[in-house]
């Protein structure tokens, strides 16, 4: 997956020392198959714990505990246990700060190790202390009055339900009603033809990823990184427009987003630290149980390098909700941007046997069984809902952050609900692969240790424990509260258990399942005739992400996925993704694709090793993609269970998509060296690494060139596609009115007669 697992962890180490104070606990998942933290180790500080303190001092409950110090409070009182911990949280990180001697380590050791803005992080920390304390006049409570307030935030006066269903939700439904008519003049604009020769049946349902085609297009969709393009784009910074965007982010990334001073300035000085802190006042002190993690942090520090404008003045509270986008879907001028993020469930206690529960214990079998069985359950945000298609059931999106118990959000203490949950703290969930198993760090970390020695006793070690690290995440997934909670037989059979239970819902990046957001736009009811993919994965033929839907599709009973779509591949690996629709269930089916991808992935990198070991050069085959790769599916029913292999389209080739049988059209953009753009190659150059988070103003331009130089290789190809699929829409249409005149002219002459006769 194109996400910086290794520098969102390490990129200052300053940064994940606060992190792994506020929030010092790693996460495993227990047998139930939800996620548990590892025992805490808590730092040893001279303050009391507030149920000590209001014990020995009885303190009132209202009233905050100051520190010893200086008068700062501690903590707040105890309405709020996650508030509480995080005040602590806080109080520990300025103490631990303060407590650093750096004159003691000498003048030039402390010149040479020690940045010059880590001498300030006290004084940061104490007056983000000060604002966060819930006194009055603070920060902190002047957000968590305005919290309570109906007129600045509308949707906690709304009662919310869960939406039951596999069908679009009826704001979708409108909206795509609304699109057709932009849309329809978008196509007749882009093929070069009269408007009203166009008719609204016609215009095939475009999904575009990430960029292109954005007129004609009905959706997006994002996984990763892709989420943060999505949001600035349908945001005051981006102004739905692809080159301000691009402007925008010449303007903040040049800094990385984990550098402390400048993330710190931002919290604490307005108009800015209001705007990055009001989701996390309103989620601490609204959810007594929310926990405040790492992911939580990653996503205040994305918010604070990309949804800040030049101009820190000009912050737009409107940008801070996902559900405020749909005034950007009002009329359908835009597309509609689809997020994604996974849950991953290993359903460990459900293979057990009885006589295994009975005695607490756990057969290797029973071990691999659940290994198989794992799999990742997608969740799509969008500003209408958030919707899960294994559970069949959804939410509206400004109810995101409240508790629901069998269908109907409940409140704490008949308080009013809490706001919609912050944009920053989903962007955090959303590109959170450092969430990813040990197993897949290590899969990021093992070409580094090639070259130690033992390495080859290290990596059998490894391997003989993959069981075992495949259930363990280092760092916690983020969290939101469960809406399934309670719903029990309601919910499809599939469902685990464990999801009826749990009080909350464990999410983090998509890319852990398919770097390539195409589940999503596989519903049925969306329609989908036409996919245009970008992408810029790493590892992009090795990963083969196109490929991964193929399981998926055949599973799900998806009608004219283009099998075979991707890079070329042996004949047992397109097997491994068919024989996935012979499992019963879809987890099964993850299951089967996801072993067998490992076992092909493990064989191709060997390869690779031995070529590079003896000096050989890996050549690209003739049947090696393109810039711009088309495959068309099939509609048809067969007389066999699995549909027969689709092959590219050749650009001469318009009649397989003019065919009437013709199903989903694949357009594949991956991004690679393009000659006509010099000094950029997304397999060597440093700023395409996927450890990069820094971008100067000529990488970006660079990048964007090589981009468009790839796109315009495609661009004759694309426009022919998509022409291809309107001339076949329209006749199948036209067909299909002239039998419906044949059918009325029959029954009018069975009703009424010959007239002439």
């Amino acid at each position: 997956m194109k996400q910086r697992i290794g520098s969102l962890i390490v990129g200052s180490s300053v940064v994940f020392a606060l992190s792994s104070i506020l929030n010092p606990s790693i996460a495993r998942h227990n047998d139930s198959g939800s996620i548990k933290k590892w025992p805490k180790t808590q730092p040893v500080i001279s303050k009391r714990s507030p149920r000590e303190s209001k014990k020995q001092q009885g303190t009132d409950a209202k009233t905050p505990i100051e520190s010893q110090d200086d008068g700062i409070p501690l903590f707040e009182d105890e309405d709020s246990a996650a508030w509480a911990s995080f005040s602590l949280s806080v109080a520990i990180a300025r103490e631990f700060l303060s407590s650093v001697q750096w004159t003691t380590l000498g003048d030039k050791i402390t010149d040479r190790l020690i940045p010059k803005w880590a001498h300030d992080l006290p004084d940061y920390v104490a007056k983000l202390q000060r604002e966060m304390n819930m006194a009055r006049g603070s920060l902190a409570e002047e957000i968590w009055q305005e919290a309570q307030d109906q007129d600045i935030h509308p949707e906690i006066a709304l009662s919310a339900k869960v939406r039951l269903g596999k069908d679009l939700c009826s704001d979708e439904l409108a909206f795509v009603r609304r699109r057709k008519k932009c849309t329809t003049r978008a196509l007749a604009k882009y093929l070069e033809i009269p408007e009203a020769d166009v008719d609204p049946e016609d215009v095939p349902t475009i999904a575009a990823q990430e960029a292109g085609l954005f007129d004609c297009a009905t959706y997006t969709a994002g996984v990763s990184g892709s989420c943060w393009l999505q949001i600035l784009y349908n945001s005051s910074l981006g102004g739905r427009r692809l080159d301000q965007v691009i402007e925008h982010l010449k303007k903040r990334i040049s800094i990385h987003i984990a550098y402390p001073p400048s993330f710190l300035d931002l919290c604490t000085r307005a108009p800015t630290n209001k705007f990055l802190l009001a989701g996390l006042v309103e989620r601490l002190k609204g959810d007594p149980q929310a926990n405040f993690g790492v992911v939580d942090v990653y996503g205040l520090l994305l918010a604070s390098r990309l949804m800040i404008p030049r101009d820190e003045l000009s912050v737009d509270d409107r940008d801070l909700k996902l559900s405020n986008q749909r005034f950007y879907l009002s009329s359908g001028q835009n597309p509609l941007p689809i997020y994604a993020a996974v849950r991953h469930e290993i359903p460990l206690e459900e293979q057990k046997t009885e006589d295994e529960k009975v005695k607490g214990e756990t057969t290797d079998t029973t071990k691999k069984k659940a290994k198989q069985e794992a799999w990742f359950q997608w969740f799509e945000f969008t500003p209408y809902e958030l919707f899960c298609e294994e559970f069949e059931a959804g939410i509206p999106s400004w109810s995101i952050g409240r508790h629901f118990e069998t269908g109907r959000s409940v409140n704490r203490d008949n308080m009013l609900p809490i706001p919609e949950l912050r944009v920053p703290l989903l962007m955090g969930i959303w590109g959170s692969a450092f969430c990813a198993t040990l197993a897949h760090y290590y899969k990021e970390v093992r070409p580094v240790l090639k070259g130690l020695v033992g390495f080859g006793g290290i990596d059998a070690l490894i391997d003989e424990k993959e069981d075992d690290l495949i259930k363990l995440h280092p760092i916690e997934p983020g969290t939101i509260p469960n809406f399934a909670r309670g719903l029990g037989n309601q919910l499809p059979s599939t469902c685990p258990k464990s999801i009826f239970d749990d009080e909350y819902l464990e999410l983090m990046d998509a890319g852990m399942s398919n770097n390539l957001p195409l589940y999503p736009l596989l519903r049925k009811d969306r329609s989908v005739d036409i996919i245009v993919c970008f992408d810029a994965s790493a590892n992009i033929k090795q990963e083969n992400w196109l490929s991964v839907a193929e399981g998926y599709a055949t599973q799900r009973g998806v009608k004219g996925w283009p099998v075979g779509a991707g890079w070329p591949r042996a004949e047992d690996e397109t097997k491994t993704e068919l024989d996935a629709a012979d499992a019963a269930t879809a987890q099964q089916a993850a299951g089967k694709t996801a072993e067998k991808r490992e076992e092909q992935r493990g064989r191709s990198q060997k390869i690779a090793d031995d070529q590079v070991a003896k000096g050989e050069v890996q050549k690209s085959g003739e049947t090696d993609l393109g810039y711009c790769n088309v495959w068309v599916g099939t509609s048809m029913d067969h007389e066999y269970d699995k549909p027969p292999q689709s092959t590219r389209v050749a650009p001469d080739s318009d009649w397989k998509l003019l065919a009437p049988e013709a199903g989903i059209t694949v357009i594949y953009f991956p991004f690679l060296r393009n000659p006509k753009v010099g000094g950029v190659d997304p397999d060597t150059s440093p700023c395409l690494s996927t450890w990069n988070f820094i971008y100067s103003s000529q990488e970006i331009d660079e990048v964007v060139a090589l981009a468009r130089a790839n796109f315009e290789a495609g661009r004759d190809q694309t426009k022919k596609t998509v022409r291809a699929v309107y001339e076949r829409k329209k006749v199948k249409r036209l067909e299909a009115e002239e039998k419906e005149k044949i059918r009325w002219w029959k029954r009018h002459l069975r009703a009424h007669g010959d007239n002439f006769q």
